[in-house]
């Protein structure tokens, strides 16, 4: 159909404006969802549209949510696709948060405006070269984690299932108990190494393997999301050891399997967290909304926001403290604009609000209060389970109303694709001609 497409409308120039651009990418997602889910209502599965609709979009934004059991059991065929749509929903999200949300200028993604990302109103041919490049890692990646995996005790089908899916860090298994199927140490850390390297900014591999340049530990992104995790990783090890009776060996590797898990929002699963208390519950909810780097597979809030908010208050704090003081933001060693900052400020705002719309809306539904609130958290950040026994690591979302279930969708969509990207297009000013109405009136 795509192909159809292609060949139907060929033609040797081809621009895009910006205002087309956030239609196109809004209505690409969508559009590659409800193809995507065909399979699935066509299948023998027997579920509805708006289940085999759930599960798509859920794998084409990576998310992980599923509204499946018996997977165990399932068709060969039917696990391969979820598997697809999540590895094909990778490359995208990377080529979309690359090439797309520069050129967009969306949640202060111009920081990582590069030399093949285009600063004109059109979109450069150079931009070919670094798909082509990012597909090629992208591959790689793949190609070693199947390996591994296969090598470490996998059959080949899981092996290759599960490779297409934790380097998108989209989160489907084969199995109704995800990777806790697998109860190989080995296999838990090697998963969660590759975990870790999809919630890295893909540019670096393309410097690294195109250009000859080690520049991981210069990256300020890169710093801050290793602290990040080795950080919360001894947190959360040290609590779970001293209040369990298990040893530190035990708790040290459910702890890091599970914790880069829900922060590269791939949401694979080893043992319901859940149960290991209150703490735990509070913990993991709480890091559903941080995310990995920008530039990689990963959803949520992610760490380059996260260190320019940081940067923000403690400029606010010594502007308190010297009012007459001048005080200069940076990252990546480039000086952050006002506009940059206000950017990225502007989408920490709307992606809070997006989450109590959604969770009142979910509410509003007869859900309770904690599924509504990890429901909705879990669909804007594209982690995949929630908390809960409903929606829980060890649960799913096939028991929720057919309404909740189209929410929940959109939320991934939104959460996807960085939320203003799809609010644009509920702008009046979006659909006018472009031109100033009124001083001061642009869109």
């Amino acid at each position: 159909f795509g192909g159809g497409l292609i060949i139907s409308n060929y033609s040797k120039i081809r621009t895009i404006s910006i205002r087309q651009t956030f239609l196109l990418t809004t209505l690409s997602w969508f559009f590659m969802s409800l193809f995507s889910s065909f399979p699935l209502y066509f299948s023998d599965l027997n579920i509805s549209f708006t289940d085999a609709f759930f599960e798509s979009i859920s794998g084409i934004t990576t998310t992980g949510s599923t509204v499946l059991s018996g997977l165990d059991e399932m068709s060969h065929g039917i696990l391969l696709w979820r598997s697809i749509m999540q590895w094909i929903g990778g490359i995208g999200i990377i080529a979309f948060a690359i090439v797309i949300l520069p050129f967009l200028r969306v949640g202060g993604m111009q920081l990582f405006q590069t030399e093949s990302s285009d600063r004109s109103d059109k979109v450069m041919p150079k931009t070919l070269q670094l798909v082509k490049a990012l597909l090629a890692v992208y591959i790689l990646l793949t190609i070693m984690c199947t390996l591994t995996f296969y090598i470490l005790g996998m059959t080949l089908f899981d092996a290759v299932n599960h490779a297409m899916t934790t380097i998108p860090t989209g989160g489907y298994s084969t199995h109704d108990a995800s990777f806790g199927y697998f109860e190989s140490p080995a296999l838990h850390y090697s998963c969660a190494l590759y975990m870790l390297m999809g919630g890295v900014p893909f540019v670096l591999y393309v410097k690294f393997l195109f250009q000859g340049k080690v520049e991981f530990w210069k990256d300020e992104q890169f710093r801050g999301y290793i602290l990040m995790l080795c950080l919360l990783i001894s947190i959360l090890s040290l609590w779970f050891w001293t209040h369990s009776e298990n040893d530190f060996a035990y708790a040290l590797q459910y702890s890091t399997f599970n914790i880069i898990s829900v922060i590269t929002t791939t949401g694979y699963a080893t043992t319901d967290y859940t149960l290991w208390g209150a703490y735990s519950v509070a913990f993991f909810f709480f890091i559903t909304f941080l995310g990995a780097c920008a530039g990689s597979t990963s959803g949520g809030v992610k760490v380059m926001r996260l260190v320019v908010a940081y940067k923000l208050v403690k400029r606010q704090i010594n502007t308190l403290i010297y009012p007459r003081g001048v005080f200069r933001m940076h990252f990546q060693n480039k000086p952050i604009s006002n506009k940059a900052a206000m950017t990225i400020m502007s989408f920490l705002a709307v992606y809070v609000a997006a989450n109590v719309v959604l969770t009142v809306l979910l509410v509003s539904l007869g859900l309770d209060f904690k599924t509504a609130i990890s429901g909705s958290a879990t669909a804007l950040a594209n982690v995949g389970p929630g908390v809960g026994d409903i929606i829980g690591p060890a649960g799913n979302f096939s028991t929720l109303p057919d309404t909740a279930k189209w929410l929940l969708g959109a939320g991934m969509l939104l959460g996807r694709l960085e939320i203003m990207t799809v609010l644009i297009l509920l702008s009046p000013y979006y659909w006018r001609d472009g031109k100033m109405k009124k001083p001061g009136a642009y869109i």
